[in-house]
């Protein structure tokens, strides 16, 4: 996980700007001066109304990220194609792999990436174990090529099982379940 430095645009006071950069020179000067208003660290909890992995993954794309009201594209790519995501490995903070992103489990009405199926283990497809961890927990890490977490091997085994009892998730008993062990606040009505 990385360091975020959160910035305000003077011509634009709604608009946020995002870099790793403490001096923001990579934000767009034409919509600044910016105004440093907010550091995040690694280990400091994310509480802004976007996913940390959607700032990285523009962070990366452009270098910054801006969020708010703009009158100009932000990127010639602003989206990522889910196969781009899927096989995507994931590293703990320590750059060990402790697994491979399957698929992305998205909420039907808003369209937001909730959770990421991560798989480990098992040899030419027999053993492998599928666990859910939040989206929210990722962010992608252009050094390594994959998605780094501060979550370990050990919380992603624990983590409730993405199949099982012949039923997939989610049903709201596996719903509630995944929400309580990575104590998620819900995101709209069980």
């Amino acid at each position: 996980m990385r360091t975020y430095y959160v910035f305000q645009s003077k011509a634009e006071p709604d608009l946020r700007g995002f870099t790793e950069t403490a001096t923001g020179e990579a934000l767009p000067a034409d919509l600044g001066p910016w105004t440093p208003t907010q550091e995040i660290g690694p280990d400091e909890e994310w509480s802004l109304g976007i996913s940390r992995a959607i700032v990285a993954a523009g962070i990366l794309e452009n270098g910054f990220y801006l969020w708010g009201p703009v009158n100009r594209a932000t990127s010639s790519h602003p989206v990522i194609e889910s196969d781009r995501v899927e096989g995507t490995a994931v590293y703990d903070l320590h750059a060990r792999q402790i697994g491979t992103i399957k698929r992305l489990l998205i909420e039907k009405v808003s369209g937001r990436v909730l959770y990421v199926d991560v798989t480990f283990g098992g040899f030419f497809g027999l053993g492998v174990q599928h666990h859910t961890i939040p989206w929210d927990k990722l962010s992608y890490d252009k050094e390594l090529e994959g998605y780094r977490t501060d979550v370990t091997e050990a919380q992603v085994q624990g983590a409730p099982a993405f199949y099982g009892d012949d039923t997939v998730w989610p049903d709201r008993r596996r719903e509630q379940e995944m929400r309580d062990y990575w104590h998620d606040v819900p995101r709209g009505p069980i």
